[in-house]
């Protein structure tokens, strides 16, 4: 990953998308840019040219708060992505030091995901790396080659078009979030190494990780087609770690009375069957 200039990645990535017609401006016919010309974005900023050309050349890496929100109203861009912006032209030093060092969760997280057996939850990396789940939430993501991290999950696993039938919005989200949940360290060993194998190996990955959308992980309804309990409609909560800066607690629920509710206490049941059955398997035969 080129970490030397993000600030005109970002930029020159949310211009090609841009949309002129929707911005005002007049499309001929013989128009061969994708998205906006510098010039336009410079225009609608209230900037010059030269100097708009300067940022996404990364010679010029500090625009002033309002310039920042100048450009993030000509590019049309959403809250995530302008607070992404002026994060990226000022970064806020991290706590967390690259050491390449294991995510660890609090064993009182743990316990307290433990305490809502019927509620599936999940402890995220900063990688979308999932570190710990109680029993329903690991029996949600469970029987899939890649279920211990949700960016491979959706890339590189064979089901994941099936396991998720809204396929294509849950890679834009997913996507974006890594972004999000990455922040502003693009030379952190993990995240290297994560989106390397996925631009390796996945295409689609690739097109999305260059458009440089930014989804923060908060609130979302979610579809999935779970092999066990079939059609499941969960809504989820995404809540910051304090304690632990980069983990999130990502908490399902299914609406009261739902065939979706009735299919999580099944896949609850099913999951507490397997565990015992798995810890009978273990028990030493008595003499």
């Amino acid at each position: 990953m080129d970490s030397e200039n993000l600030i005109g990645q970002f930029l020159r990535a949310r211009r090609e998308l841009a949309d002129p017609a929707g911005l005002g401006l007049t499309v001929g016919p013989r128009r061969r840019v994708a998205g906006l010309r510098r010039e336009e974005v410079a225009l609608l900023a209230g900037v010059s040219t030269d100097y708009y050309v300067r940022l996404e050349q990364g010679r010029e890496r500090n625009p002033s708060a309002q310039v920042v929100d100048a450009l993030a109203r000509a590019l049309r861009l959403d809250d995530d992505a302008v607070g992404y912006l002026h994060q990226l032209v000022r970064p806020v030093s991290s706590p967390r030091k690259r050491t390449g060092q294991r995510e660890r969760v609090s064993r009182h997280l743990v316990q307290l995901m433990d305490a809502s057996p019927r509620t599936p939850a999940l402890v995220l990396g900063r990688c979308l790396t999932v570190l710990a789940g109680n029993t329903l939430g690991r029996a949600l993501f469970g029987g899939h080659p890649h279920s211990d991290n949700l960016v491979r999950l959706v890339f590189l696993d064979p089901e994941a078009r099936e396991f998720y039938p809204d396929w294509e919005r849950v890679a834009v989200n997913t996507v974006g979030g890594l972004r999000a949940a990455a922040g502003l360290d693009p030379d952190d060993p993990l995240l290297i190494e994560t989106v390397g194998e996925l631009s390796v190996k996945s295409p689609e990955f690739r097109r999305l990780w260059a458009r440089h959308d930014i989804r923060r992980k908060t609130t979302e309804t979610k579809r999935f087609h779970h092999r066990l309990v079939g059609e499941l409609i969960l809504h989820y909560e995404s809540l910051t770690v304090n304690s632990a800066p980069g983990q999130q607690l990502v908490v399902y629920q299914a609406d009261p009375g739902s065939r979706s509710e009735e299919a999580l206490t099944l896949l609850g049941s099913l999951a507490i069957a397997e565990s015992s059955s798995e810890t009978g398997k273990n028990i030493p035969a008595g003499n």
